[in-house]
């Protein structure tokens, strides 16, 4: 038997077609139930669906008051705020394609972003990095006054039209632009069951920011999908306060990353008896996490496999378990293949790269401004991930680890070269490489390897670095060492970097 999955196709996505319009639709029966609660110990701030539905809406007669037209695009610059999802989904509901990125990025790197999409304006949140442009910037007290301003019809139209754009690094060392269709809020219906378990009367917290996509999809835009309840830990939440946020607000879900569940079991937990489940994404979920989460909650943790280009198609589930190992198997509705190195699905049992058909609701139309790279990540009929697996006789699917050298930092994908790019003129430096090194068992960190004339100031380099990269791109250590590790053309060997054993 063939590695491939495949039980037939996914409903199509309806026409005329809105994703903020099908996000908020379940709400609509239920417009007293909250929505979203902002949780701290003291604690919280509720948003009805009511108020949630009116606020995204007069934020699309906002931006378009301000001048901004269907399709033209709108950065969005703006911090841990309940502001960073209605602001999406305004600008959705408008017709207008929002550019979610992480509040920690410098101005040097949102520079580019600029340049590259040219948007018609830029949200710009309290302190903030964005660099001095010409373009429109609206600050905190325009855009929250447009909460209030009578709705905006929703812009219906094609499914297949852009919707959003989010950036992802590539291996190419510059972060790429994923373009994604309204028809993506539509696959998402497959992680309810294949995934989630997720009900109406579920209150899911999720531990993460508000503006870390991961967050937006599970722990926002599905749970009000569903017509559930989002739970979101007030900014600057400590680790140790999760649990009991867990228990005092009856959360039946919880997800996050999987470094969030290592900090959270460092203290003791209290009962949490409406807590079904975890669910776990962003990095691969080490087997002593998810054994001490089970003793000390009773309950599971869930595990899903997923990229910014298709958000997550293999998972486990509350009725489908993942085998011992294995990730889980693909959602119902999705076709999967692992491919060998001619493009076709190898004997199950044999590794082989894990690919996505290109005919998934979920994935994306494609790198914006860049149909070669595009191109390049297709074969035939297949969106090749670059990631390695192994499927079993049960359509299992077991991680084998990632094909090129992409780093995994905190659950965020890291390309070396985007980091190495920003440090190569760091002086005293004549040659830098960096990868992920894994400290502890599940726990891995960007190091920074350099060969240099003397031993360099460290916390030095790591100020410069912070002046020049997000917080999650920023080397952890940096370690001189005679020489880097290449191959007899030259090319660097990122594998025998973590050789090198830190002090």
């Amino acid at each position: 038997m063939l590695s491939e999955f495949d039980d037939g196709a996914f409903a199509p996505c309806p026409a005329p077609f809105n994703l903020a319009a099908h996000v908020l639709a379940a709400g609509e029966a239920t417009p007293d139930k909250i929505a979203l609660a902002i949780v701290k110990p003291t604690g919280a701030e509720r948003w009805s669906y009511a108020r949630l539905t009116a606020a995204v809406r007069g934020t699309a007669a906002g931006l378009l008051q301000a001048g901004l037209t269907p399709g033209d695009i709108l950065l969005m610059r703006l911090g841990n705020t309940v502001d960073f999802p209605i602001a999406y989904l305004g600008a959705i509901a408008a017709g207008i394609v929002p550019v979610p990125t992480s509040s920690q990025l410098t101005a040097r790197e949102v520079a580019p972003m600029i340049a590259h999409l040219r948007p018609a304006a830029i949200l710009r949140g309290d302190g903030i990095a964005c660099p001095e442009t010409a373009l429109p910037v609206f600050d905190r007290a325009t855009y929250e006054g447009w909460h209030r301003l009578p709705p905006a019809g929703y812009a219906m139209g094609d499914p297949e039209r852009l919707a959003y754009i989010i950036y992802t690094s590539g291996t190419s060392g510059v972060p790429r632009a994923v373009g994604h269709a309204h028809r993506a809020i539509w696959a998402r219906q497959m992680m309810m069951d294949g995934w989630y378990g997720l009900t109406p009367s579920d209150r899911l917290l999720h531990a993460g920011a508000f503006n870390w996509t991961y967050t937006l999809g599970t722990g926002l835009m599905d749970p009000w999908t569903m017509g559930a309840t989002a739970l979101i830990p007030a900014a600057s939440t400590d680790p140790a306060q999760l649990a009991l946020l867990l228990k005092r607000n009856d959360a039946t879900v919880f997800a996050a990353a999987p470094g969030v569940y290592r900090q959270i079991l460092k203290y003791p937990l209290p009962p949490m008896p409406k807590l079904r489940h975890g669910l776990a994404a962003g990095e691969k979920l080490s087997a002593p996490i998810r054994e001490a989460w089970s003793e000390a909650t009773g309950t599971a943790i869930y595990e899903a496999y997923g990229m910014s280009e298709c958000s997550t198609f293999i998972s486990a589930s509350p009725a489908h378990p993942a085998a011992p190992g294995a990730l889980g198997r693909p959602q119902t509705g999705r076709r999967i293949a692992l491919l060998g190195e001619d493009h076709k699905p190898v004997p199950r049992g044999a590794p082989g790269m894990i690919a996505v058909h290109r005919t998934d609701p979920g994935l994306m139309l494609g790198y914006v401004g860049a149909p070669e790279d595009t191109a390049a990540r297709f074969a035939g009929e297949w969106f090749l991930t670059g990631d390695q697996g192994i499927m079993d006789e049960d359509a299992q699917i077991a991680y084998l680890g990632r094909d090129d050298d992409m780093m995994n930092a905190g659950g965020y994908r890291v390309s070396p070269l985007e980091v190495e790019a920003a440090l190569a003129d760091l002086p005293g430096v004549t040659e830098i490489g960096v990868t992920d090194v894994a400290v502890k068992e599940g726990v891995s960190v960007i190091a920074a390897f350099y060969v240099a004339e003397a031993e360099l100031d460290e916390d030095l380099l790591k100020t410069r670095a912070a002046e020049r990269l997000a917080r999650y791109k920023q080397p952890r250590a940096f370690v001189r060492v005679d020489a880097l590790p290449r191959n007899p053309n030259g090319k660097l060997i990122r594998k025998a970097l973590k050789d090198h054993v830190l002090s």
